[in-house]
């Protein structure tokens, strides 16, 4: 196996005429069996993915509101719906994430709009405006509501109401601003979460009515209470109200200032009564994977430096500390880059094992500007779904074995995919796309919808299909083949959420009616100010001819297939 330890294993560049030329510079392409596989992609067969990845969002589309609405998922293999375990409130797994609220519904609206269909958009949109309430007994984790609910409630308005959107005029006569209501109610309920914590980090659970449980215990993740700012933010610069905001950034202050000092890097759980770290794993993926993320999206979104200086900092610890492998992506000698989890304390490697969850991080490395970064470690990911038919929960990398068998439909893997695609419009990611397709056509496909895979290895099923394989999953796979979606075309830039939900970069968001409450400490986060040239100019280092070429060389996509276990 391949030591991901050893990080100086780069060998200096030699000139072509030294006999100790290194083995990518014997590698001819055009013999070879990945250029031939992945260099061109006929326009027929993208037209006929883009039907395919409709067709598979309209099957457990239209099934769960055949069988399954009002509850909040649908079974796909018993034809069925499913809402909270109210028999059984310890099963977190379920009760976390259904509030008995049509989550399913709420969390596909703008799929909707995405795949044109403004007419059922807005059947959808009075259905929730008439049956949804959220003054239930349920007790739900706060990050779920937010990023499923919230963050579905909140995009939906704007794209009703903004007239610079992209998807023509799909508001309707009547339409009285009730999303935007409904979302406030929630975030007003999700508030109690924010109370009686001494550091400011949130409670990671709350009941819709009566507010924090009593019998709650103080420890919460980093990503749980840290990924609040996109959607407070936005509810709160749209309602005019700085509270939601101002909570949600002191957490995201709070999980900060508890960095470590010699690593600068963060743990993945933490006590919100004494900032103590419980868990010391710093990594990419859960519990993690969306506070580096929000940092990133809500600079983009709200303009505020602090969150970007953020951002540069937490980036230059994973860097430093959580990335083994050669130096360089496309160049050069040693093992392929990888992200492992780490102590947060130490930096040094504490298990052997990385999670599907962290399939996201490529698509935040473009975003950042870091593409050729990101193709490497996308690139690991694909060729662990090539292998499997799916991503694994967790995948060791050291055995060349799945650690963790399931796989919910999740989307990070496909979100990278479309987000590498969009920088680089090289024709390979198309085809990662088609893997996928077929994958989940294959495997996953049941009577009524595509059933999460309770072992990636045998392919036995589990009667669940979470909500964001339709809000997120089936969206981006749309995307990536339609190239003349509306959000391709528009002149306004947008950003997904953690959840897919589209949300402008609108001037409005960079606007607020209140001062700051708690300006930065002096002398804090004194990193370096953004430089957009600086990403613009790293974004152009691509050039147009490596359009026609391989993004990774096919030597060192050989080598990481060898590596995954692949031949």
């Amino acid at each position: 196996f391949m030591n991901f330890e050893d990080t100086d294993s780069i060998c200096p560049k030699v000139g072509e005429d030294s006999p100790q030329r290194s083995y990518p510079s014997f590698f001819d392409g055009s013999r070879d069996e990945y250029v031939r596989k992945y260099s061109s992609f006929p326009v027929s067969l993208k037209a006929k993915m883009k039907d395919m990845a409709r067709e598979m969002f309209y099957f457990g589309y239209d099934n769960y509101m055949k069988y399954a609405f009002p509850e909040d998922e649908l079974n796909p293999i018993d034809c069925a719906g499913r809402g909270p375990d109210v028999l059984n409130p310890s099963n977190i797994n379920i009760n976390d994430v259904l509030g008995n609220y049509s989550l399913t519904l709420i969390d596909t609206l703008d799929t909707l709009l995405v795949l044109g269909n403004v007419t059922e958009f807005q059947r959808a949109v009075k259905l929730v405006i008439d049956t949804v309430s959220f003054d239930k007994d349920s007790t739900v984790q706060v990050f779920e509501a937010n990023i499923r609910i919230l963050g579905s409630l909140i995009s939906a308005h704007i794209l009703l109401t903004d007239p610079k959107h992209p998807f023509g005029k799909v508001g309707f006569e009547g339409y009285d601003n009730e999303l935007l209501h409904l979302a406030h109610d929630l975030a007003v309920r999700l508030l109690p979460a924010f109370e009686n914590t001494t550091t400011g980090i949130p409670y990671s659970r709350v009941n819709l009515k009566t507010g924090v449980p009593p019998d709650s215990i103080n420890e919460t993740c980093t990503a749980g209470a840290g990924s609040l700012l996109v959607e407070f933010g936005i509810l709160s610069r749209l309602i005019g109200d700085s509270t939601f905001e101002w909570v949600a950034r002191r957490a995201v202050r709070a999980l900060w200032n508890l960095r470590s000092n010699e690593t600068g890097l963060l743990g993945n759980v933490v006590n919100i009564q004494t900032g103590e770290w419980v868990g010391k794993q710093s990594g990419l993926g859960a519990g993690m994977d969306s506070f580096y993320e929000y940092l990133l999206k809500s600079y983009l979104l709200f303009g505020e430096i602090e969150d970007y200086r953020m951002f540069q900092a937490a980036y230059e610890s994973i860097q430093n500390h959580l990335r083994r492998g050669r130096e360089l992506c496309n160049e050069g000698e040693g093992d392929p880059p990888l992200y492992v989890n780490v102590n947060m304390f130490s930096g040094e490697t504490m298990n052997t094992w990385i999670d599907s969850l962290q399939a996201f991080f490529p698509g935040l490395q473009v975003l950042n500007g870091d593409v050729e970064n990101a193709i490497c470690l996308h690139a690991f990911y694909y060729a662990i779904w090539r292998r499997f038919g799916a991503l694994p929960e967790r995948y060791n990398w050291q055995l060349q074995a799945p650690d963790v068998h399931f796989y919910p439909l999740r989307p990070e893997l496909v979100e990278s995919t479309y987000l590498l695609y969009q920088a680089t419009k090289n024709p390979f990611y198309l085809h990662v796309g088609v893997d996928i397709i077929q994958s989940l056509e294959s495997h996953a496909k049941v009577r009524c919808g595509y059933a999460t895979l309770h072992h990636v290895v045998d392919k036995s099923k589990e009667d669940r299909m979470e909500s964001f394989f339709l809000s997120e999953t089936c969206k981006y796979l749309y995307l990536l083949f339609d190239e003349d979606n509306p959000l391709h075309k528009s002149d306004n830039k947008y950003i997904f959420t953690t959840e897919g939900h589209i949300v402008p970069i609108d001037q409005r968001f960079r606007e607020k009616q209140w001062s700051d409450l708690f300006p930065c400490e002096e002398g804090a986060l004194k990193e370096r100010e953004p430089n957009h040239q600086h990403n613009i100019s790293y974004c152009n280092r691509i050039p147009e001819e490596r359009r026609y070429t391989l993004p990774l060389k096919s030597v060192y996509m050989k080598q990481i297939d060898h590596m995954v276990g692949l031949f």
